[in-house]
């Protein structure tokens, strides 16, 4: 369908489809959202999802990419680096480098690639001081992304994301809405067309948020998600270990996603009817 009967996607978290949550506990996420779309309902489209979270950039190009390049995909995603980057002292510019390495051999092979930047983290409290490095390794995945003719899906521009209603409490990930908004953008990208619009902003806030209630917030999520984190770096250890990806083979989707899919759409329909 659309000229894409395969799709592979390698990354961390984010396209594993953290903190979009299914009721057997496992994740839906944007990429998933996506395969759903560009199947167009047809049985022979198949789909593998090779993302874990934790997982940092020499793993992705070791476990993940020689898989991609192996399955030969209509489509390749990748999101890699964010993990890297964060971590105190980080080369940004080796970072940048190393994935180019990456991009260079699926294209080498003529694989299509889509690849995203990281998304403005300036209206997140206390994650904002990253904003910097996140800008300089975008400029790097821009001038990746022209050398090599892959395809770009800009976060950083896309304003919705820039609501902190779009972001989970761990401020690392996206809300299900968020997914679905990115999984559209992506689509957009790829000149597949959606019916959903999601430039839509989110309501008008009803709560302000004051200084005070910042601070609790601040500290609520240093002892919940930032302490761990660091304790994590100091052990070595990953949120992914012990895990697998959710789907490690391309193979057609199953009657789950389609399900999810048919729901959503009879939403959208029923929403529309209502307006």
């Amino acid at each position: 369908m659309y000229g894409i009967d395969s799709y592979v996607a390698i990354g961390d978290s984010f396209t594993e489809g953290l903190n979009d949550g299914l009721p057997d506990g496992s994740f839906r996420g944007w990429a998933d959202r996506l395969a759903e779309v560009l199947s167009g309902g047809e049985p022979g489209f198949q789909y593998a999802n090779l993302a874990l979270r934790g997982k940092m950039l020499d793993e992705i190009m070791a476990e993940q990419l020689p898989i991609a390049l192996e399955l030969q995909p209509d489509l390749v995603t990748v999101c890699a680096g964010g993990n890297d980057i964060i971590v105190p002292g980080a080369d940004v510019d080796a970072v940048a480098a190393h994935l180019e390495d990456g991009v260079a051999k699926l294209r080498a092979a003529g694989i299509p690639v889509v690849m995203f930047n990281g998304p403005d983290l300036k209206t997140l409290s206390v994650m904002s001081v990253l904003r910097g490095k996140v800008g300089i390794y975008n400029t790097h995945l821009w001038a990746i992304a022209e050398r090599h003719g892959a395809k770009m899906v800009d976060l950083w521009t896309m304003a919705p994301l820039h609501d902190r209603r779009a972001w989970s409490d761990d401020r690392l990930h996206f809300t299900p809405d968020a997914h679905r908004r990115i999984a559209l953008l992506t689509a957009e990208v790829l000149g597949v067309p959606v019916e959903e619009n999601w430039r839509e902003p989110y309501p008008e806030g009803t709560e302000p948020l004051t200084w005070m209630s910042s601070r609790r917030s601040d500290l609520t999520w240093t002892k919940t998600h930032l302490l761990p984190w660091i304790r994590r770096q100091i052990r070595g250890e990953s949120m992914g270990d012990g895990l697998v990806p959710k789907r490690p083979q391309l193979s057609p989707l199953g009657q789950a996603e389609a399900a999810a899919l048919e729901l959503e759409v009879r939403n959208f329909q029923d929403n529309a009817t209502a307006s």
